[in-house]
């Protein structure tokens, strides 16, 4: 459920166009207003106000003739959201993915072709090369084989190789998967992956952040990847080149503190540099199989088969997350109040809490309220 009107909507998609607004200004403007139509009701004195927004961006979100151009192509977007059957959430829906909410700059609205469900939560990328090898393609059939059986979402982006290996797979065992576009809904690219496109949007959901008539242009993909790392809870690298796109996709997951898988690959082959790289520098976990992946999320995929309470090992925890984890019970309690019966400092409970969140064991509530799963 949205929690802006179409008016509101239609100011977002305006903020979205106005030139030196990013989205953590935008996020910034929203926070501020409370609403998206209230950023432009607005003057000027309480605009400079916001975090970020300077004299020059102030004069741009009041100036009614720009205001004027972008309210066309805004409510332009609105029809075509309609006319292809999508949908838009928001940055400030409950529908918006809880682990892309996290990430340094997450969008402030995503176009939707297909649903994004609860157990989606549970998601791993699996990224690599346009031109993978026998190796390569067998590696991912087999990867995301067992991850789809553990009840795990596939994250790709759509593109020729490993990408289309790891969707197609996914689909074929009846599992879902997500495609994040460098385009906008109107653009299947590549042009041969139309069948699976649609295929996706019944069991997944096509994403994207760039609005209606956005052409797949080079320039817009090393920015999506932030969202296939930024949706999932780790980044399988499968074959690249030390050059190769996949190489970003595994720098935006460090960056958001998400784990990064890599399989190695025959050094003679260049499609192998890449992941050979980050396991030699030591960005990324070796791994052959799942297992190996799973292994690193504790119990977080153990498919439950009654609702019998069951006990859980405590041993993978450090000393800090197992006395966070004792404080805690199914009742939400507030950060401060779990620093306090720590005696830890909020940012290290946060840090432990982000772990315990990983490995399963603890729920993040709004308002930085936790509780045990």
């Amino acid at each position: 459920m949205n929690k802006f009107n179409s008016d509101d909507l239609i100011s977002l998609l305006q903020l979205s166009e106005i030139e030196g607004l990013g989205v953590n200004k935008i996020r910034n403007l929203v926070n501020h207003f409370g609403s998206p139509l209230a950023v432009f009701n607005s003057d000027y004195v309480d605009l400079i106000e916001v975090e970020g927004i300077n004299q020059l961006l102030a004069k741009r979100i009041i100036d009614e003739n720009i205001n004027k151009k972008h309210l066309s192509k805004a409510e332009h977007q609105l029809n075509l959201i309609e006319k292809y059957n999508a949908s838009i959430i928001t940055f400030w829906d409950e529908e918006f993915p809880y682990y892309l909410r996290k990430i340094y700059d997450p969008p402030v609205f995503l176009f939707l072709k297909g649903q994004i469900l609860p157990e989606d939560e549970n998601a791993m990328a699996v990224v690599g090369t346009r031109h993978p090898t026998y190796y390569g393609r067998k590696i991912t059939e087999n990867i995301v084989t067992d991850l789809i059986e553990q009840g795990l979402t596939i994250v790709s982006g759509l593109a020729r190789g490993i990408d289309t290996v790891a969707h197609n797979i996914a689909l074929q065992k009846k599992g879902r998967t997500f495609a994040v576009l460098g385009s906008g809904l109107d653009f299947i690219y590549p042009a041969e992956n139309k069948k699976l496109f649609y295929s996706i949007t019944e069991n997944g959901s096509i994403i994207t952040e760039y609005p209606f008539g956005t052409k797949p242009d080079a320039i817009n993909f090393p920015r999506r990847n932030r969202i296939i790392s930024g949706l999932s809870l780790g980044t399988i690298i499968i074959e690249t080149d030390i050059t190769g796109g996949a190489m970003l996709t595994a720098k935006y997951a460090l960056d958001q503190n998400r784990e990064v898988f890599a399989v190695p690959g025959n050094v003679d082959v260049k499609q192998s540099r890449g992941t050979n790289y980050l396991i030699q520098s030591g960005q990324a976990k070796l791994v052959t199989c799942a297992k190996d992946i799973l292994e690193e999320f504790g119990n977080r995929f153990i498919k439950k088969e009654s609702t019998t309470i069951k006990n859980i090992d405590l041993s993978s925890l450090n000393v800090f997350e197992h006395k966070i984890y004792e404080v805690l019970n199914s009742e939400p309690i507030h950060i401060d109040m779990i620093s306090e019966k720590t005696d830890l400092s909020t940012s290290e409970c946060l840090v432990h809490l982000l772990s315990l969140e990983f490995k399963g064991l603890v729920k993040s509530l709004p308002g930085k309220y936790f509780s045990k799963t």
